[in-house]
């Protein structure tokens, strides 16, 4: 047997081409990857780079790896050979056969020069219980996942072996997984808390009495029985159909969702946990993930600890720990003095963790107060007939306006009340700029309006106050301005210059008594701590106006906090969103299935008079001015009918020095990578390492070549190991400011270049995103947010024969003896957005990477028809839901 190149007459059989095989998803079809010698027959062909713990081997970039090949006749008959071949390699020609067992790196020159390999092997008589020992190899040049088939071409038959080798460098093999990951996840003991020895309160300065205290709303026995034996509560099974059962129905959702959020808290609890003296006030705790929220826990809130050789005794009570400071990873603790007093360092405890309920108590009273609500508040079309809005003509405060933006002012400034005025703005259309214009005028021209604004986060709130005050056109008194935050938010967090807005004691923000809050014309809060003006008294009807922007992050209950609580039939309440991005997170799914998904924004949507797009219930901002036109066209086609118009103006200079985009007109890169999943310990949720380096390098370029500072990029990935891993990357390289999160944490922000690691290598799992509700694929709001963050560049790293493709399922709710029982069933479909992201990109010369798939018949020269552009107002609701956000997802997912 010779190399390829030998003449050895017209017998001899050598196969010409490479070859071309698509993508090999190993984890899907397993059996690419595993052969039973007993079923090929007497030729025995061994396999090549086995796999390691279920995966390929590793071997590092510009290194050449080998491993032999051996071939077995155990008949007793010769047997032709005709030849041996590399039929595919991706990325190609990475891999080579020969008869000779390479030469190390360190061997002499002679030895170098006289080693001779090729992509195939020509024939050659395998005489019988003769072995031949044939070596291939790879000298990988880039990070990524490298395959190849062998062809081994016999009398009668062709043999084949698949090679999968992971290609790493130094990074990725920093960010590797050093941890196996381990499914199964030992269930924690719990102890009772029944009884237990008090902690003393931080403090919070002078105790306000509120003229409304909260009820505790605490969950009726019955009814939490009922439902963790998933019986579904009679209001739900009824579903939201008029204003009599409004409070029942969301009460029942709000109950399912607080016994997730128990049962999410639980899976934090902590065994054999160490406390250190801190001074001679506190205990601290190391809780890992405590930075990311998980679990999330503020000053004020309480523990239970108990030691670990105690726990058995239940006649032995446990102590709560009360949180005085919380730092990173750690939080600072009081315990009773006798507590303190006992304790030493080297002593074990057993913690569990509980949530605040406050909240959640906030949420039961607003639904509560709804039943005093106008019904045109709950249910516009039903209520009244159609009304007619006569604009009120204003002279720009802020600077300049488009139509739609102007429009939607004299709207609202021609509104007499119920029911809410929308402002639609889909990405970068300026809709919290156009509710602070509206907001200006309001507080010019109707000397007696108070006007609440509430936002989803304080991140959110801080902003609109930001632009409130920063217009020079209008000068808003420090006195008729309040700025309204939660005690439990870090006082360092506030913006010094704003801090004068605020009211504190001792460093901890409070709400200020009645007296002093009835004299603000304006007051800018959060959606939820707004209930903090109803526990103070503050009277339904004081607020002249109510503005809620990001109407479409916050839960239904959430929106009542202020508008069942302070509207009457004249109250003006206008709504700022986008139901096409993402809603408000959720974390119970039953929930979640039956309605507390779906944000009031969203519901009042389905009524006629906001589908129909009537101007005097709804206006909607098309001019977008963030995007370049090549990012904005794909939204535009898939989500909001084709109507959005790109006005940003480029001024972007870095863009002339970009080098690594094949068509500089196109700023949309599709790079295609085959990577791995991956999962370490026992944590469920993944990472890529190979994306994770490719991000890392495109970073790098950017930010040495091209002058772009860490602000101006950021990071989209959907799930919270792989960002973890990424900054891990850019720590290595000393980039440690890059902004990378999910893209929940990026909704409402923007940066000139975005970059979008989609993580998933093999399509099993796409069926774990589908059904835990992660990740981009067979999620349209996630989609669509992800690539409407980018001003200048948008690039996606990931695996176009995934990401194109998402496990679709199909849920059916049946009802036996009173329980709901979900049964789905799954299929693969194309995910026809990301198809039309890969092949837009591929069309403009801006696909690099590895061999895409092929293209799918209804993927068209225009892309495809899109039905979601039909019937706009009801196709809108049919979008699948963001149900929580994995940055949030608890790791004692089992």
């Amino acid at each position: 047997m010779s190399g390829v190149g030998d003449d050895r007459g017209e017998d001899c059989s050598v196969i010409g081409d490479k070859g071309e095989i698509g993508f090999i998803d190993y984890e899907d079809d397993k059996s690419v990857c595993s052969y039973n010698p007993a079923e090929e027959g007497p030729i025995i062909v061994s396999v090549p780079f086995p796999f390691v713990h279920g995966k390929p081997q590793s071997i590092v970039v510009g290194e050449r790896a080998a491993d032999s090949i051996t071939i077995k006749n155990t008949t007793s008959e010769p047997v032709e050979l005709w030849g041996v071949k590399i039929y595919a390699s991706t990325p190609e020609d990475t891999f080579r056969v020969s008869l000779m067992k390479p030469p190390q790196a360190d061997s002499d020159v002679e030895a170098l020069q006289a080693y001779l390999e090729s992509y195939s092997l020509e024939d050659r008589v395998l005489q019988p219980g003769e072995t031949l020992t044939v070596w291939l190899s790879c000298k990988p040049k880039e990070v990524c996942l490298h395959t190849a088939v062998v062809h081994f071409d016999l009398d009668n038959e062709t043999l084949e072996r698949v090679v999968l080798l992971l290609a790493d460098d130094k990074i990725s093999q920093t960010l590797a997984s050093t941890n196996p990951y381990s499914k199964g996840i030992k269930k924690k003991k719990q102890f009772s808390v029944d009884t237990y020895v008090t902690a003393p309160r931080p403090s919070r300065g002078k105790r306000q009495m509120n003229r409304n205290r909260l009820p505790r709303y605490d969950i009726p026995n019955e009814v939490r029985e009922m439902l963790e034996e998933k019986h579904l509560p009679d209001a739900v099974q009824e579903g939201l159909t008029r204003k009599e059962n409004y409070a029942s129905f969301f009460k029942s959702l709000i109950i399912m969702e607080e016994l997730q959020l128990e049962e999410d808290m639980r899976t934090y609890n902590m065994e054999c946990a160490s406390l250190r003296r801190r001074g001679n006030q506190y205990l601290s705790l190391e809780v890992l993930g405590l930075a990311e929220r998980r679990p999330s826990l503020v000053y004020g809130d309480n523990i239970f600890a108990k030691l670990a050789t105690e726990c058995e005794d239940e006649a032995i009570a446990p102590y709560q720990g009360s949180i005085h400071r919380v730092e990173a990873d750690e939080v600072y603790l009081k315990f009773d003095p006798e507590f303190h007093f006992r304790h030493r360092d080297f002593y074990l405890y057993n913690i569990q963790f509980t949530y605040n309920r406050v909240n959640m108590r906030r949420l039961y009273q607003a639904v509560d107060a709804s039943e005093e609500l106008d019904k045109g508040f709950l249910f516009p079309s039903e209520a009244y007939e159609r009304r007619q809005i006569v604009r009120k003509p204003f002279v720009p405060k802020s600077g300049v306006l488009n139509e739609e933006q102007t429009r939607s002012i004299e709207m609202i400034l021609g509104c007499k009340g119920v029911p809410p005025y929308v402002i639609h703005g889909p990405p970068g259309t300026g809709k919290t700029s156009t509710l602070v214009e509206a907001i200006l005028q309001v507080y010019t021209i109707q000397k007696h309006a108070r006007i609440l604004v509430c936002a989803p986060s304080n991140s959110a709130a801080d902003h609109i106050l930001d632009k409130l005050l920063s217009q020079k056109a209008v000068e808003i008194r420090q006195n008729e301005i309040f700025r309204l935050s939660a005690s439990a938010r870090p006082y360092e967090e506030m913006n010094p210059d704003y801090i004068r807005f605020c009211y504190f004691v001792d460093n901890v923000f409070k709400c200020p008594p009645l007296n002093d809050l009835v004299r603000y014309r304006i007051i800018v809060s959060t959606y939820m701590i707004a209930s903090l003006l109803y526990t103070e008294g503050v009277k339904r009807g004081h607020f002249s106006h109510i503005f809620l922007d990001e109407a479409g992050q916050a839960s239904e209950p959430e929106t009542m906090i202020s508008v069942a609580n302070f509207c009457k039939r004249n109250t003006v309440v206008v709504l700022a969103g986008d139901p096409l991005q993402l809603g408000p997170v959720i974390y119970s799914k039953d929930a979640e299935a039956y309605g507390s998904g779906k944000s009031y924004l969203e519901r009042i949507f389905e009524c006629q008079f906001y589908s129909d797009m009537d101007e005097n219930y709804i206006t909607k901002l098309v001019r977008n001015y963030r995007c370049h036109p090549e990012i904005l066209h794909l939204p535009s086609l898939l989500f909001y009918k084709e109507e959005l118009i790109a006005c940003k103006v480029e001024t972007s200079s870095f863009m002339e020095k970009v080098d690594f985009l094949p068509n500089k007109e196109f700023p949309v890169l599709f790079f295609g990578i085959q990577g791995l999943d991956e999962r370490e310990g026992n944590n469920p949720s993944w990472f890529n390492r190979f994306e994770a380096r490719k991000v890392a390098e495109f970073v790098r370029k950017l930010t040495r070549n091209m002058g772009l500072h860490d602000e101006d990029i950021g990071v989209i990935t959907p799930y919270r190991q792989q960002v973890l891993k990424i900054k891990t990357a850019f720590e290595n390289l000393d980039m440690p400011n890059i902004k990378v999160g999910s893209v929940e944490q990026f909704q409402g922000k923007e940066r000139e270049v975005i970059i979008v690691s989609t993580v998933r290598s093999t399509i099993k799992h796409n069926e774990f995103d589908r059904n835990h509700c992660l990740g981009f694929l067979s999620n349209p709001r996630r989609f669509n947010v992800a690539i409407t963050r980018a001003i200048s560049m948008l690039i996606i790293i990931g695996n176009p024969h995934i990401i194109c493709k998402f496990t679709t399922s199909a849920l059916f709710l049946g009802f036996n003896d009173e329980n709901f029982i979900p049964s789905v069933c799954h299929s693969y479909v194309e995910d026809t957005y990301w198809n039309m992201l890969l092949w837009r990109c591929i069309d403009n010369n801006s696909y690099i990477g590895c061999a895409p798939p092929e293209r799918q018949e209804f993927v068209d020269d225009e892309y495809g028809s899109n039905d979601n552009e039909e019937n706009y107002g009801s196709s809108q609701t049919e979008l699948p839901k963001c149900v929580t956000d994995e940055a949030e997802w608890s790791d004692g997912w089992k």
